[in-house]
């Protein structure tokens, strides 16, 4: 399976199925579980799996010290693949670029394919890899529902 990088395009959506459009353009989902999602809560939701994901890389020792060359992080294949572990893109690609686009109120990407390469590359017996590829299927899970729900 050839690995997807989160990205893609902006632009308004028509919204999805089970999408609820509220006043000010606000958007709510009901969830599997019946509950009211409130669409504008997406990016708190993203911003705490970010620091849920730091924290399981730091925790699990996989957090760099230092900074990999410039050249392995500007690598043309997905997920630089050919220059990083997994956990390295993650840190210095990954994190910064989604706090970035939080940080700056920046759209969403429409799509992410994260959790389909982290499944391929992350040990499953390994605790902490297990609670990281959570997270990372919640980060994805995300990206599908705010790229569902986008106002016109």
């Amino acid at each position: 399976m050839q690995p997807v990088l989160i990205a893609g395009k902006t632009g308004p959506a028509p919204p999805a199925a089970g999408v609820i459009p509220m006043k000010y353009g606000h958007f709510h989902r009901k969830c599997r579980a019946g509950i009211i999602f409130h669409m504008h809560d997406i990016p708190n939701r993203i911003a705490d799996i970010l620091l849920e994901v730091e924290a399981n890389l730091r925790t699990s020792g996989k957090w760099d010290a230092y900074q990999p060359p410039q050249e392995a992080l500007i690598s043309s294949q997905p997920f630089c693949f050919d220059t990083l572990r997994f956990e390295q893109w993650l840190q210095w690609i990954f994190l910064p670029r989604m706090k970035q686009i939080l940080e700056l109120r920046q759209p969403l990407p429409r799509n992410s394919g994260i959790f389909a390469y982290a499944q391929e590359t992350l040990h499953k017996n390994d605790s902490p890899a297990v609670k990281l590829l959570a997270l990372i299927k919640r980060f994805d899970d995300l990206i599908a529902i705010q790229a569902g729900a986008r106002p016109h």
